[in-house]
Formats: structure tokens, C-alpha cells, sequence
């Protein structure tokens, strides 16, 4: 196995967006740790004995004893550590910090050199890069997912790869495409392993899609998928109660006709969804018109 300074740097961000991907988050050694000499410290620390050793069957007796590792000293002088528990309200302090950064920024491109000076959202560390918005910065239509994938990350860009395939075609069924719209997501940051965003992560992300939205002034708003639309609209619906229907929300003093419909992985990963996603782009297309 190599160690870290074995690597040169491109092996090494490979080695890290490798363990990304695979959802690990944190790397939280330097050095290898023997944890079981650790709890041996501490519970010889707090007076707990250990249980009585019954004696050996013969079968066991017969097996070498394995040697024993001794604690090292640092396990040995470490302090007990208090495990705090999870906490299930958002970083008010890292919220304050994103609605002070967005609300400073009068474009988008200025949006974006905040967003990324930006260094209260864990998800910042694990993804490749910021994924912020792209394609017309007037829009009639501004088109807003959850959040970057495997993908988008790479490339930079919102709704690349696959599922960017699939959105083209399905905007393009209605006489949209890339060039007129705008694309975002609500998590400009790639959740290690494309797990759901926390709803810490969705709060302290909140600032900047909705600045984003303002500063943009789109005519209307195509919400994708589940999470997207629950975030948005401000509901515990599900996709499937929320899609198909205009609804208004207020951004910054203005109502925008909002319309949400299933996100172009759902068509991916169930290709019987495509029938409602047309009945829903149809419908968005004549909202347009009218």
C-alpha cells in the first residue's frame, strides 16, 4: 500500500475523489491508530475492569497466541472525549454567513466569486468544484435541479452526461433549449456519493439559489425532482403530489409561476415516467404561451 507522500499530486486528488465518490467523508488520521488499546486506556482510566477470562478450550489452547500490541503512549495519555450528539437544526452561524455573502452580490458572476470564497458548507471539501449556474442570464425560463452529480462535478457545468442528454431532449420536445434557458441547482456542491443534501446543507445553500433566482428575475420557474421541488415550494410532498400543477412563490418581492415536474434521472432509472414528464412539459409549455 503507498502512502500519501508516495504519490504525486494528480494521483493523489484521483486517490481523494475516488474515496468521494465511494461517500467517504472524512479522513481522520494521520497515523494508523490501535483503537482497541485506546478503549483499554480508557476504560482502565475510569476504573472499569475488564471481564474475567473464562479458561481456554483445548481446541483454543492449541492455537498460537497471537502476539500481544502494547498502547502506545499517546492512546494511553489520551483524554476521554465527550460524542456529542447529532444535531438536527441548521448551522445558524454558517446560514448568516451564506445570506450575508449572497445578499453582497449585485450579478451573477459576482454571486459566484462569492459562492466560491464561500467555506461554511462541508459539501465545498469533498466536491471537485462549484457548479453554479449556467446558460442565459435573462431567462424567461430558469430550470432548477437538486444538486450536482458525478458528472457535473467533472465537468463544471450543471446537467452534463446522461441525465444532461435526457434534459436536452426533453426541452427540446417543447422548443427549449440551453442557450435560452438558465440551469442551477438548489446544492451547488456534489454530495459525496450523490447522497441526498442535509437539510443543514439545504439551509445554508438556501441563500445562494434563491439570490441566484432574484439576480436572474427569470418569467418562470421548471422545478426537477423531489428534492428540488420540496426545497422550492416548501413542502413534505412528494414529486408526484407536486408535479403537474402552477404554483407561485415570492422571491425577493416577486411572484414567479412555478411548474415541477420529475427530474431527468427518474426518466433514467424508470422509463415508464417519461409518459408523465411529456403530460407535464406539455402543460408547462401551454403555461408559456398563456
Amino acid at each position: 500500500m503507498n502512502a500519501a507522500n508516495d504519490l504525486d499530486p494528480a494521483q493523489l486528488r484521483s486517490l481523494l475523489h475516488f474515496y468521494a465518490d465511494a461517500g467517504v467523508e472524512w479522513l481522520l488520521e494521520e497515523e494508523a491508530v490501535d483503537r482497541i488499546a485506546e478503549f483499554e486506556a480508557m476504560r482502565a482510566a475510569r476504573g472499569v475492569q475488564a471481564p474475567r477470562e473464562t479458561a481456554p478450550s483445548p481446541q483454543q489452547a492449541a492455537r498460537p497466541a497471537p502476539a500481544r500490541q502494547e498502547p502506545s503512549r499517546a492512546a494511553a495519555s489520551a483524554p476521554q472525549q465527550n460524542i456529542l450528539p447529532n444535531v438536527a437544526i441548521p448551522d445558524s452561524q454558517a446560514v448568516a454567513e451564506a445570506e450575508l455573502a449572497a445578499s453582497g452580490a449585485r450579478t451573477l458572476d459576482e454571486l459566484r466569486a462569492a459562492m466560491e470564497a464561500f467555506n461554511g458548507c462541508n459539501l465545498k471539501t469533498s466536491a471537485r468544484c462549484l457548479v453554479f449556474a449556467e446558460g442565459n442570464a435573462k431567462p424567461d425560463v430558469m430550470v432548477i435541479g437538486a444538486m450536482p452529480n458525478a458528472d457535473d462535478d467533472r465537468d463544471g457545468q450543471p446537467f452534463s452526461g446522461r441525465q444532461g442528454a435526457m434534459l436536452d431532449r426533453m426541452l427540446a420536445g417543447i422548443g427549449l433549449d440551453r442557450a435560452g434557458i438558465l440551469l442551477s441547482n438548489v446544492v451547488p456542491w456534489r454530495p459525496p456519493g450523490n447522497r441526498p443534501p442535509s437539510q443543514r446543507e439545504a439551509d445554508i445553500c438556501r441563500p445562494f439559489i434563491e439570490r441566484q433566482i432574484a439576480l436572474a428575475e427569470p418569467g418562470h420557474l421548471l422545478i426537477l425532482g423531489n428534492f428540488a421541488a420540496r426545497f422550492l415550494l416548501r413542502s413534505n410532498d412528494t414529486i408526484h403530489q407536486l408535479r403537474g400543477e402552477w404554483r407561485d412563490i415570492a422571491i425577493s418581492g416577486r411572484t414567479i409561476p412555478t411548474f415541477a415536474t420529475l427530474h431527468p434521472q427518474d426518466l433514467v432509472t424508470a422509463p415508464v415516467s417519461k409518459r408523465l414528464a411529456w403530460q407535464d412539459l406539455l402543460a408547462f409549455r401551454a403555461g408559456l404561451k398563456g
